[in-house]
């Protein structure tokens, strides 16, 4: 890719992209603190806070995932907070599956149950995920037939990011929209874009983090073509490759691939 055209595409990331929002929030315990006050309604105690943190399954074959931003506060609580821009990626079950998977790696082996903490796995969509105006969704677990709250801990939330309200959430939600880090109200916020896209030294992070991703992406398009033409015109890998011409180190990526997926 270009310099120029990587150049443009990191002047039009936003916090809604995750490779920009990962590393503004990496180590970042001011802002994460911040964000997490918004959107909780009340102080949080951040001792930790990792972006794109991997956590694997325990089973082989097993589905891992990378959160956007991992933190842990003060009582332990596990937090997990995604930005989503497409439908397809803010799923209801992917909440599900991040809930299990963080609450999977809490206890030790003697542990006692109850010494499970809590976990927030906070979605911050780009669009409204239920369509009903609201700033934030609350998703908790209820006793059907008494309509108590099960206070077993799990919490999830998905936060509209396009609401545009003139409280601190609207603040927040707008500063997620900008390119420009100098229209950005909250400074912690300000301070991580400005960062990654003004500074040489994390202007160079971002634009090896848009070619690395650019590159994954092209991968990922002739991988899906190449599964199309074994399945539709019952071709082997070799021959699928052949027809597309894909050769050398992407060849090999390619097959690795779809070894691994079988």
């Amino acid at each position: 890719m270009a310099k120029e055209n990587v150049n443009e595409l990191v002047d039009k990331l936003t916090l809604f992209d995750d490779d920009l929002m990962s590393r503004v929030f990496d180590n970042n315990i001011e802002a994460t603190e911040l964000m997490l006050r918004i959107i909780l309604g009340r102080n949080i105690n951040v001792i930790s806070v990792i972006g794109q943190d991997e956590i694997k399954s325990h089973e082989v074959g097993g589905r891992n995932i990378t959160l956007d931003v991992h933190a842990i506060d003060v009582n332990g609580d596990e937090i997990d907070i995604e930005v989503q821009g497409n439908s397809a990626g803010a799923h209801i079950r992917r909440a599900r599956y991040h809930s299990s998977m963080v609450d999977s790696k809490m206890l030790d082996e003697g542990q006692e149950f109850r010494q499970l903490k809590d976990s927030y796995i906070i979605f911050i969509y780009k669009h409204d995920k239920f369509r009903k105006g609201l700033p934030v969704y609350h998703i908790d677990r209820y006793i059907r037939e008494t309509e108590e709250l099960f206070d077993d801990g799990s919490h999830i939330i998905y936060v509209n990011g396009n609401y545009k309200g003139n409280d601190e959430i609207g603040q927040l939600m707008n500063d997620f929209r900008q390119t420009d880090s100098d229209k950005i109200h909250y400074a912690a916020l300000a301070k991580g874009v400005k960062h990654f896209k003004d500074t040489e030294k994390g202007r160079e992070q971002m634009c090896e983090a848009v070619e690395k991703y650019a590159k994954e992406y092209a991968v990922k398009e002739k991988m899906i073509s190449v599964k199309n033409l074994m399945e539709n015109m019952k071709l082997t890998v070799d021959q699928a490759l052949n027809a597309l011409g894909i050769q050398g180190d992407e060849r090999k990526t390619i097959i690795n691939q779809l070894q691994n997926r079988n």
